[in-house]
């Protein structure tokens, strides 16, 4: 009996050696949840993951962009930001990198943060020939303006919004009013979401700005039209995204890079598993809008909507994670 007891817990010692091995390698870390709702979803997949699948002891830190950016790079910490929009903070990001601070992991959202003028996609499928700014610029009578329907409109965001800027300058650089088009103030988010949500109700026509991954574009199927001239930065800089600038071209609307943030030495103490799962885990833009506008209808948190979509989309995630991860992941949820 004594061999058997001695047998056994050998046996167990073994097993909760291994697991305290794997866990140790891992070990406590914290990951960053931005302010909006990706982000948040994404920080809690990858805290699921990491401690289910790997026998990591996460956990989720909230900040928001410049201030989480900014500590990594300059102190190391948090120890991973999920979906960092690196593009604000060009000149922090490159310094981190260069004093080894920070290192870029994949991108969890290829697609890249995509704003633009949008057009409900039913309008696009009737009308083949509108896949541009200046094509959608000829038919002012496929977009009426609510006030006066002998014109187009063209929806805006709220003041104080970064893109309402560069609409109001695009509005002027592509001669839009000339094109016979009103820009409308749609006063608020709140506004500028009715204003589709009343569209699509009525398969009406709409054309206006807004960005992607979103809830609202998981819920309304909508089509970017693309710019219909080259891309010009330096023109993007001086102008287009300068409100007291007098004299706007029209240009193409740029895509946002984003990508995974880790702490060197977070990525030097980890296992190669970990990594890994880092660099591979990503999701369209179309796939994760399609989730956040599931959690705006079931009002679900993050953590909500990370276990909803490792239930629902066991063939996406798997690909990130290594079998034997997959199978822990699978039997906690």
């Amino acid at each position: 009996m004594k061999t058997l007891l001695a047998s056994t817990c050998l046996m167990f010692g073994l097993i909760g050696g291994t697991s305290l091995s794997h866990a140790a390698e891992c070990g406590s870390l914290t990951i960053a949840s931005m302010n909006w709702q990706s982000a948040e979803v994404l920080s809690n997949l990858d805290k699921f993951i990491l401690n289910e699948g790997y026998g990591c002891d996460a956990e989720i830190t909230v900040g928001d962009t410049v201030p989480t950016i900014t500590s990594m790079a300059e102190k190391g910490q948090p120890d991973i930001a999920p979906e960092a929009w690196i593009d604000l903070l060009p000149e922090v990001v490159k310094k981190g990198t260069d004093e080894g601070r920070i290192v870029k992991v994949g991108s969890p959202l290829p697609d890249g943060g995509v704003q633009g003028w949008w057009i409900p996609k039913y309008l696009a499928d009737a009308h083949p020939d509108i896949k541009t700014i200046p094509d959608m610029l000829k038919h002012p009578e496929l977009f009426p303006d609510p006030e006066d329907s002998s014109k187009g409109a063209i929806f805006n965001g709220p003041q104080g919004w970064g893109g309402t800027v560069v609409t109001s300058q695009l509005y002027k650089g592509f001669e839009a009013e000339k094109a016979g088009f009103s820009l409308i103030d749609t006063g608020s988010a709140a506004g500028l979401d009715g204003s589709i949500a009343k569209a699509y109700e009525g398969k009406e026509g709409w054309v206006g700005y807004y960005w992607a991954p979103t809830a609202l574009l998981g819920k309304y199927e909508m089509v970017k039209l693309e710019p219909g001239v080259p891309e010009d930065t330096a023109e993007w800089k001086r102008c287009n995204t300068v409100e007291a600038c007098t004299d706007p071209k029209a240009n193409a609307w740029p895509v946002d890079t984003i990508v995974t943030l880790v702490a060197k030495p977070f990525s030097e103490r980890v296992g190669p598993e970990v990594m890994d799962y880092l660099k591979k885990r990503s999701w369209s833009n179309a796939t994760v809008s399609k989730l956040m506008a599931w959690m705006t209808d079931n009002q679900a948190s993050g953590e909500d909507g990370a276990k909803h979509f490792l239930e629902e989309n066991k063939d996406i995630w798997t690909k990130w994670v290594s079998p034997e991860a997959a199978e822990k992941i699978a039997a906690a949820l």
